[in-house]
């Protein structure tokens, strides 16, 4: 495998095992359901231990919103009394579970297994060896997430999380079996950036070129939109295939890897904005691979799960990810632009709790004793000038909603542009111009 980030270099060894293992997480800071890491499951090639390569635990930042029923459930309570009501009922189930069936054809070609082996150290308390037997030191485990094809020469878009730093044995399992050992990792986002992406490069041994995923507009799609999930489900190596509805936008979480003994990162947290959130089943092995809506288009790229709730999963919608698509295309690494602000997502209950003049846009949250500044020093942001409590409302003229994240539209421009930002500031409204910087490490 080639490794072309930089930060690959003095990270803890992964070698190759047998069955790959859901890839683990971090955590959150507001009182929500724990949320898991879709990852892969793990077997160690050692004989003394087995254990699951990282354990995944998430907590909510956002308050969710109500989750509504699957299509199917509502489809039997409504009219249930009706027997003419219940045929034609039989009929749509039908009709849609014959196109979720085309779906899975159309689209599996472009769904991967992404597998990749870790080198962790296992935690054994003083005297437990000789007590127990039990060996300490270092275990090989394997982890195994999806990717996603996006281009018919091989480049693979999965998580950030599937392919951590420092591995140094990744393999892409197609859709028929086929192993692809060569591969290259493009590049990362960086470990604090909230778009938990990363991207791969195989070349078919067969020499065929490979079938690119459909990408979708995720802006155009809305709560109640049914939406069908694809992934190595439990790092089988086969494709699975769930259904349900898109249930919630902009759901903010904060992840934190709880892996336990073989976890070198457990302290380690990723806030992750701008989330869809679906009830359609998200499994472990899940991460990586595509939210998908009714056409066939990916939408949305499967990265959590809520651990304490049924159901829940999370998805990053495919608009956050495109100015990165088109940076992968054109200069075959991941640059990501930079401003330099810590925001929320303004909502009309935060706008009247802190007296604020809108009700939408990115809110810079004062800084608190103890933390960064919210408008860090020397950024582009504190260039232009932006403070602490202005609102971000439109970027480039496009407004900042459920659908337009912040992340999202800064992410459709390039470091070294400069964008005019509108922004709310002591109840006027003004305008000022940025200069887009480059993502620090």
């Amino acid at each position: 495998m080639t490794d072309t980030t930089d930060e690959a270099a003095n990270k803890p060894a992964i070698n190759s095992a047998d069955a790959p293992t859901p890839t683990p997480r971090r955590s959150v800071t507001l009182t929500m359901p724990e949320l898991k890491r879709p990852s892969l499951p793990s077997y160690a090639r050692s004989s003394r231990l087995r254990s699951g390569l990282l354990a995944v635990a998430f907590l909510l930042t956002a308050v969710l919103g109500g989750i509504g029923g699957g299509w199917l459930e509502s489809r039997r309570e409504a009219n249930s009394f009706s027997t003419g009501a219940l045929g034609s009922q039989k009929k749509v189930i039908t009709q849609q579970s014959q196109l979720i069936s085309q779906i899975a054809k159309t689209v599996g070609p472009s769904v991967v297994s992404v597998n990749v082996t870790l080198t962790t150290e296992t935690a054994v308390p003083t005297g437990f060896e000789s007590l127990f037997g039990i060996p300490g030191g270092s275990q090989t485990v394997a982890a195994a997430g999806t990717g996603i094809i996006i281009s018919q020469d091989g480049i693979i878009i999965t998580n950030r999380h599937v392919v951590p730093e420092g591995a140094d044995s990744v393999s892409v399992t197609l859709s028929d079996g086929t192993e692809l050992k060569d591969v290259t990792v493009i590049g990362r986002t960086k470990a604090t950036d909230p778009l938990d992406i990363a991207f791969l490069k195989v070349t078919d041994t067969k020499g065929r070129k490979l079938k690119a995923a459909a990408i979708g507009d995720s802006s155009r799609v809305q709560v109640g939109d049914d939406v069908v999930a694809i992934g190595n489900a439990l790092g089988k190596f086969q494709n699975t295939v769930t259904s349900g509805i898109l249930s919630g936008f902009g759901r903010s979480v904060q992840a934190s890897s709880d892996s336990g003994p073989t976890s070198a990162s457990a302290n380690d947290t990723e806030s992750l904005d701008n989330l869809f959130q679906t009830d359609a089943a998200i499994n472990e092995g899940n991460s990586g691979g595509p939210l998908v809506n009714l056409n066939g288009q990916v939408i949305g790229i499967n990265t959590a799960i809520a651990g304490n709730a049924q159901n829940i999963g999370f998805s990053i919608p495919i608009n956050d990810v495109k100015g990165l698509i088109s940076q992968v295309f054109k200069n075959g690494k991941v640059v990501r632009p930079y401003l330099g602000v810590r925001y929320i997502p303004l909502t009309a209950d935060i706008a009247k709790q802190s007296n604020l003049s809108v009700t939408s846009g990115a809110y810079i949250i004062p800084t608190r004793e103890g933390e960064d500044p919210s408008v860090l020093a020397g950024s582009p942001a504190d260039k232009a000038g932006l403070q602490e409590k202005d609102v971000i409302t439109k970027v480039a003229g496009v407004a900042i909603d459920e659908t337009h994240s912040l992340t999202s539209l800064l992410g459709t421009h390039q470091p070294g542009e400069s964008i005019p930002l509108t922004i709310a500031r002591d109840g006027k409204t003004q305008k000022i111009s940025v200069t887009l910087g480059e993502t620090p490490a």
